[in-house]
């Protein structure tokens, strides 16, 4: 069994080191695009589970708003009210 080790460790007391199981495909495709972007591996595991943690809070929120319009839904009258405020860009 080969292990590679990243030559650039990061040591902070804000991070914890943890181990993940990948399968050989995911792991190439995860050092090819962590050298395109000149990062090590935990870099971009990190940023890609940034970004995922970002996608799925904002995905709940949008739930959170369409279950909340469901049970109360607007009014005509309130969403007229808003229409004068709304920016809309040149066409």
């Amino acid at each position: 069994m080969q292990m590679i080790v990243e030559k650039t460790v990061e040591q902070s007391q804000h991070m914890e080191t943890v181990q993940i199981v990948l399968d050989k495909k995911l792991l190439a495709a995860t050092d090819r695009a962590a050298r395109r972007t000149k990062r090590n591996r935990s870099a971009l595991v990190r940023d890609a589970l940034r970004e995922l943690l970002r996608k799925l809070e904002i995905r709940a929120r949008e739930e959170r708003d369409r279950e909340g319009y469901t049970k109360h839904p607007l009014r005509h009258q309130e969403s007229q009210l808003w229409e004068a405020e709304a920016a809309w860009p040149p066409e």
